[in-house]
């Protein structure tokens, strides 16, 4: 299997303009069932070899299926576990059932020169199915998911009597990966920034505040009338991040704006994003959207600053 793999799948990959990639060769030193997940949640193709029946193989198949990557999936075999093959042994390896109705590419162990030839004919269709020529560029924006989450916490945060709010978005570029919950959840919990003291994306380690799983991530939402403060978060399965909470001078004088405060929570929004996609496990070359929005400022003074002085 290490020579099919050598003379024919990974040049077949790299002569498609991509790098091919093994677990047991290519992995960075975490538990190889996580380094396996991440592989097959970015690849733009998957070869699964299914020779020798390995169990793990038909399990990352259907992880693979599970997220729908079918069109990025190509299985190929030995040709003796074809059970039309005159090769094929009745009791000997095979594709079971379960994969039996895939259109899997048959290999020859003496001739693997076709299989190298064949296997790179079907990456470029693949790669032409997905990537249309002239396709526009996706945007990495999930508008309908920002506005669900934008009319969830303007209704707990219209609750609380406030007036100024800080709006935070982030989104990762295509292709975008997909974390379960509780990945999510511990990111979250260890990504907090303290320098202000009440920090961006707060996870509060409480029954009514701990972050709650969704279908597509978690949510956590932190109403506090005693202390004039609001926050929402929202942290998605494929890295979107949505973030509503109150103004801080809102707890001391709702006609100020401190200036200095809006400069650092801007610094930490930076700050957490960084923080967040790294507990992730983001590759650091990853593009990254941000937005950040303030509103309710109309006709607040800056303190410490002049309207004239502090400008646009």
């Amino acid at each position: 299997m290490d020579r099919v793999c050598k003379e024919c799948i990974v040049p077949a990959i790299e002569a498609c303009g991509m790098s091919a990639k093994r677990v047991d060769k290519h992995n960075q030193g975490g538990l190889l069932k996580s380094e396996i997940i991440k592989f097959i949640e970015s690849a733009e193709i998957i070869v699964a070899e299914l020779t020798n029946e390995r169990p793990n193989c038909y399990l990352e198949i259907g992880y693979a299926m599970g997220i729908d990557k079918f069109r990025n999936l190509i299985l190929t075999a030995r040709e003796d576990h074809n059970p039309e093959s005159a090769n094929y042994k009745k009791g000997g390896p095979k594709i079971h059932f379960d994969l039996s109705g895939y259109d899997i590419l048959f290999w020859h162990p003496e001739k693997l020169g076709d299989f190298r030839t064949e296997l790179e004919k079907r990456i470029r269709r693949r790669l032409a199915v997905m990537e249309p020529i002239g396709a526009v560029a996706q945007s990495p924006w999930d508008i309908e998911w920002a506005a669900l989450h934008r009319n969830r916490a303007f209704s707990g945060f219209s609750l609380m009597g406030l007036s100024g709010f800080m709006e935070i978005r982030f989104a990762l570029d295509y292709p975008k990966p997909n974390w379960n919950q509780k990945v999510l959840d511990e990111a979250a919990r260890v990504s907090n920034i303290d320098t202000f003291g009440w920090p961006i994306g707060a996870y509060l380690d409480r029954a009514e505040c701990r972050p709650k799983p969704t279908a597509d991530g978690i949510i956590a939402e932190m109403p506090f009338k005693d202390h004039q403060s609001y926050d929402y978060w929202a942290l998605r399965r494929n890295g979107d991040f949505y973030l509503l909470k109150s103004l801080f001078e809102d707890a001391k004088d709702r006609s100020k704006l401190f200036f200095d405060t809006r400069v650092v929570r801007v610094t930490e929004v930076f700050l957490y994003c960084v923080r967040l996609y790294t507990r992730l496990g983001v590759d650091p070359a990853t593009f990254v959207n941000i937005a950040v929005r303030h509103s309710g400022l109309n006709k607040r003074g800056a303190s410490g600053f002049s309207v004239g002085e502090l400008g646009g």
